[in-house]
């Protein structure tokens, strides 16, 4: 009977203790409403690319964020994009459009990463005439601490030949 009394009291003992932990509760799924808001991000940032503005178009990035653009290195930071976009959106030109194509919102609630398709007109170095370039971009956005979305990393490359 003493066995039995210590089993009854060890057991009741790991149910009160089950009973009492705390595990955290599970953070709310908000893939729908992250996925929307980079959506309007992107939206506003399209509409921005036509201030042809280097710095407008660097706010889109987290002060670390990282630029992987043809013809250039990594940029990183808001300033080293900055200044290599300006030339190309100051081109008398320049011209852009893009969309994306496919959203993935992580689980957590602090990163997505968008992928679509662009158009963009320059003038052609050599001919001094418009040329008009297609292709893909990728781009991540994580969440700010103050719940806005910015671009970390940010890349495109033609489908021309």
């Amino acid at each position: 009977m003493p066995h039995n009394t210590s089993l009854i009291v060890c057991l009741a003992f790991a149910a009160l203790a089950a009973g009492c932990s705390t595990a955290p509760a599970p953070r709310p799924d908000t893939r729908a409403a992250d996925l929307e808001a980079v959506k309007d991000v992107e939206t506003a940032w399209l509409k921005d690319a036509s201030s042809k503005s280097g710095e407008k178009w660097a706010s889109y990035f987290t002060d670390d964020g990282s630029g992987l653009y043809p013809g250039s290195g990594i940029l990183n930071g808001k300033a080293a994009i900055s200044a290599a976009m300006a030339p190309v959106l100051s081109d008398p030109n320049f011209a852009m459009d893009f969309h994306s194509t496919r959203a993935v919102a992580s689980k957590g609630g602090d990163m997505v990463y968008s992928q679509g398709v662009y158009t963009m007109t320059v003038t052609d170095p050599k001919t001094k005439k418009p040329i008009t370039d297609k292709g893909k971009f990728l781009t991540v956005f994580v969440k700010q601490a103050d719940g806005s979305w910015k671009a970390a990393a940010d890349t495109y490359n033609t489908d021309l030949p």
